[in-house]
């Protein structure tokens, strides 16, 4: 037997689709109720304004973040490697609030960008806490951001193996080795 997700979740989700699908613009408050299936009423139940809305869209952000900061500062192979495998957009929960949060950023949503300046501080110190150079923390996290925005921009698929053609599919397990070199400061 499934649960059925909460009002007040289905209302983040419906929040979340609409920002992906249709931008910031269309994710009014009407619509957001109408997609997750509530009231207008039952939104402000829960979503006193839009702010309050984006608020709670936030929160469910970090808190996957939260978890992924775990995740990351646990990973057998560091930080480096854990950040970089893990920036290939793959429409999991963390993915879609991230990608959601993005388009607010559009529409100057400095609450939004506050909130990924700390992820992106909270990221960056656990990858120089493995690494242990600043410069070289700074391109491990621009060699996973390029990832993430490839893969969210183009569709670019990744494989984690060599793939049969390589100049359409980025080789994630090539990368790693990349971050490798990086860290024993070796050229090839």
């Amino acid at each position: 037997m499934t649960t059925q997700p909460s009002a007040r979740d289905r209302v983040l989700s419906a929040y979340e689709d609409l920002l992906i699908g249709d931008g910031p613009r269309a994710a009014t408050l009407d619509a957001v109720a109408a997609a997750a299936g509530v009231s207008k009423g039952g939104l402000l139940y829960h979503f006193k304004s839009k702010e309050a809305l984006t608020e709670g869209l936030l929160a469910k952000l970090r808190g996957y973040a939260e978890l992924d900061f775990a995740a990351m500062a646990q990973d057998p192979e560091g930080c480096a490697k854990y950040y970089v495998r893990t920036s290939v957009f793959g429409d999991t929960p963390f993915d879609r609030a991230i990608v959601a949060a993005h388009r607010l950023i559009q529409s100057d949503d400095d609450a939004v960008r506050h909130v990924f300046a700390e992820l992106h501080a909270r990221w960056f110190e656990l990858i120089l806490s493995d690494i242990g150079d600043p410069a070289v923390a700074r391109a491990v996290m621009l060699l996973g951001d390029g990832l993430y925005f490839n893969a969210t921009l183009f569709g670019f698929p990744t494989v984690v193996a060599s793939p049969a053609n390589a100049q359409e599919k980025v080789d994630v397990a090539s990368l790693l080795e990349v971050v490798d070199r990086m860290r024993s400061g070796t050229r090839s």
